[in-house]
């Protein structure tokens, strides 16, 4: 896709997720957001995916043959579902039951509701590394060229496993591992300074082994660039930091960590229609 078809597709994406947000009172509107540039380009642009002749997508446990995608910090499932839906993997309207009762749409991703383009579960944040880093290791060993991204928050770097798996994906020589770090400097408590401050990341990944890379996250052309950029490492693992802001989109919500999960009332819904208005040939779910 252009860029603008992209830019098009990220402001439907932006309006599901405070939609669905806002139908249940439930969620994580701020980083879903944030990370829409991101996961619109992944889907829409950078990844090979397996498609039948009429562009649906086929979908199956295995990952053979094809560029993967993991998301680490589960709780911004509304902007994986979002673009799930608008990708073709299930049908749109199926957004209207984001978190309701037996719906596949929980809260944080699950495999047991075998929802197509859900590959793990990931409610607990620090382990999307780690499957990431098998994934692309698997690949390697049985000769499939095809490359692995993962998703992961800023605030989730304070986990221990992320760095256990940050450790191995050097050692194998995971050339077709990217890593991404949604850097918005927020976390659920406060700002990640605050909280337990992660310091240098970009110097702790390079000690470690890896290419360390960062885009502009909320500028489509960069986010573009900068991923098919990180394919171009053939033995050693890319980590790509990527500054967001947390609500973009939405004016009352840029920047502020209160937003990471709470749900914006009918009057706040309204007003962020207003500022993400549909560009022809899109419609709301």
């Amino acid at each position: 896709m252009e860029i603008e078809q992209l830019e098009h597709v990220a402001t439907a994406v932006r309006r599901d997720i405070v939609r669905m947000v806002a139908a249940v009172s439930s969620g994580h509107p701020g980083g879903s957001l944030g990370c829409t540039d991101f996961l619109v380009a992944l889907y829409f642009d950078v990844m090979r995916r397996k498609q039948n002749a009429d562009g649906t997508p086929i979908f199956d446990m295995n990952g053979t043959d094809e560029d993967l995608f993991f998301l680490s910090n589960g709780h911004i499932s509304p902007v994986f579902y979002s673009v799930l839906a608008r990708a073709g993997y299930f049908p749109l309207a199926e957004l209207a039951t984001f978190r309701k009762l037996d719906s596949r749409l929980q809260g944080h991703p699950t495999t047991a509701e075998h929802l197509p383009g859900v590959r793990i579960a990931s409610g607990s944040l620090g382990q999307g590394l780690s499957v990431a880093a098998g994934a692309a290791y698997s690949k390697k060993l049985n000769g499939d060229d095809r490359h692995v991204y993962v998703l992961m928050g800023d605030g989730e770097q304070q986990e221990g496993q992320i760095w256990e798996a940050a450790q191995f994906a050097p050692n194998k020589k995971l050339g077709n591992l990217t890593a991404v770090v949604d850097f918005n400097l927020a976390q659920i408590d406060g700002t990640t300074e605050n909280v337990n401050d992660n310091r240098d990341l970009a110097a702790k990944y390079k000690a470690f082994g890896w290419h360390v890379d960062e885009m502009k996250g909320n500028d489509m052309a960069d986010v573009v660039k900068t991923l098919k950029k990180a394919q171009e490492n053939p033995d050693v693992p890319t980590l790509i930091l990527m500054h967001t802001e947390m609500g973009f989109g939405v004016d009352y919500m840029v920047g502020n960590y209160k937003w990471h999960g709470v749900a914006p009332n009918a009057e706040q819904v309204t007003q962020a229609m207003n500022q993400l208005p549909l560009s022809v040939g899109f419609s709301d779910y």
